[in-house]
């Protein structure tokens, strides 16, 4: 087909060269990734079970945490498992219409999880700054708003780039990238994709950067009134409720803006590659376990089940 004046075939399929590893390397590589898939995977199921099954987590704060466990699940696979597939015979090919899908799932999922962490940094405000009032605010009808409203603005924050990625011709097979991202798929294309770029950076950036402020300034709330705390006691425990949140805050925000803030062109691919296999495999591992293991309440209520102790 001729385009531009210059023969170019349309391609219907791509190549993801992921991860270029020499074959002993490879196999230690899989198979730790596969053992951090496995183990998110459990440890958010978990989580997502014990607070739809347990009254004694019926409050915001595990409303939220078992969505962003549910996030998580579904953020994890929507690239790792095709990037596992990438090391079998033929896994390393995906067809246009799936990668333009996984494209679509990854940054609806990854929008979301950000406005859900900023949700969640306003509930601890809630319960942090305003302790007697947390349940008449922090009401089921509020929670569920709140929830409906993260999707509803994930699905309109991607819709439009979306839209126009789906109408992009591609010249090019080889991706290089172990999934769909949108930047490299950029490079392939046969024609200008500056105003998507621009776009998809004006999207990506105001998302982070909204959340995060919303983050910051409860942050900023939180941290004056557990300051005011006269007990010693009293602030470790108002800071223990935030700390886990606020370490899952700094390594999503900080893996995903110093990526998605910048133009396909002049990008270090192998850097990318690195800080993307940081967002997709290790923050959604690290998730449960950080709010599981610093959690006294959800230790115990496992700890019982586990044990069958009433």
């Amino acid at each position: 087909m001729a385009l531009d004046g210059i023969n170019r075939t349309l391609v219907t399929e791509f190549i993801l060269l992921g991860f270029p590893f020499i074959s002993d390397v490879a196999f230690v590589f899989v198979f730790l990734v596969l053992l951090s898939y496995l183990f998110t995977m459990v440890g958010n199921l978990l989580i997502l079970a014990l607070v739809s099954s347990d009254h004694r987590l019926q409050s915001p704060m595990y409303f939220f945490l078992g969505n962003l466990s549910f996030l998580d699940v579904c953020f994890i696979n929507t690239t790792v498992p095709k990037m596992l597939s990438g090391f079998l015979p033929g896994g390393k090919t995906i067809s246009l219409n799936g990668c333009l899908a996984q494209s679509f799932s990854f940054f609806l999922f990854g929008v979301a999880n950000f406005l859900l962490l900023s949700v969640m940094s306003f509930d601890r405000y809630v319960a942090i700054c305003h302790p007697l009032h947390y349940s008449v605010i922090m009401h089921q009808r509020l929670c569920i708003q709140l929830m409906v409203g993260v999707w509803l603005v994930s699905f309109i924050c991607i819709l439009t780039p979306s839209v126009r990625i789906i109408s992009l011709k591609f010249c090019s097979r080889l991706v290089n990238h172990f999934f769909c991202d949108v930047f490299p798929m950029f490079i392939n294309s046969c024609t200008d994709t500056t105003s998507i770029q621009l776009l998809e950076i004006l999207i990506s950036s105001s998302v982070l950067l909204s959340s995060l402020l919303v983050t910051l300034i409860s942050y900023i709330y939180i941290v004056n009134s557990i300051l005011k705390i006269p007990s010693t006691d009293g602030r470790k425990k108002a800071l223990s409720t935030c700390s886990s949140h606020a370490l899952v805050v700094t390594l999503a925000y900080g893996s995903c803006i110093f990526t998605y803030a910048k133009p396909a062109k002049g990008r270090a691919t192998d850097y990318d590659k690195k800080v993307a296999l940081l967002i997709t495999v290790v923050v959604p591992l690290l998730n449960p376990y950080i709010y599981t293991l610093r959690n006294q309440k959800v230790r115990e209520i496992l700890r019982t089940k586990l044990f069958m102790k009433k």
